[in-house]
């Protein structure tokens, strides 16, 4: 019985490893020309950044009627990604919803906390 135990997992080992897919052998490394790929925006331009910084200045104004919020809108631009200031004017441009979940995620960092918390003191 052990015996034929043995032998249906050695027969099923066997099986299997004809399952394995060969891997691509190839010659000795050889340099290649670099390979041209698309930018990636990582420069947010002028008006780009005005529209963010507009849209998150909205958002924070509905959040804190009648305050000053420049101060806060300075940390939440500051402690933003140029993706998502770039995400946040591309979406207010083309009327997408979502500009008030990007704002509240990057209030929630804790140096956009921090910063605001140091604003709030000195206003």
């Amino acid at each position: 019985m052990r015996f034929n135990l043995i032998a249906a997992f050695g027969l099923s080992a066997v099986t299997l490893a004809g399952c394995v897919a060969p891997v691509p052998m190839t010659g000795p490394a050889v340099p290649s020309a670099p390979v041209a790929t698309a930018p990636t925006p990582t420069i947010l331009d002028a008006a780009s950044r005005q529209v963010a910084r507009n849209v998150v200045d909205g958002e924070m104004s509905r959040r804190l009627p009648g305050v000053n919020v420049s101060p806060y809108t300075d940390c939440v631009v500051n402690n933003a990604t140029t993706a998502e200031l770039i995400d946040i004017a591309q979406m207010s441009r083309s009327g997408a919803s979502g500009t008030a979940d990007s704002v509240a995620a990057i209030v929630s960092r804790p140096a956009t906390t921090q910063c605001i918390a140091a604003a709030a003191r000195t206003a």
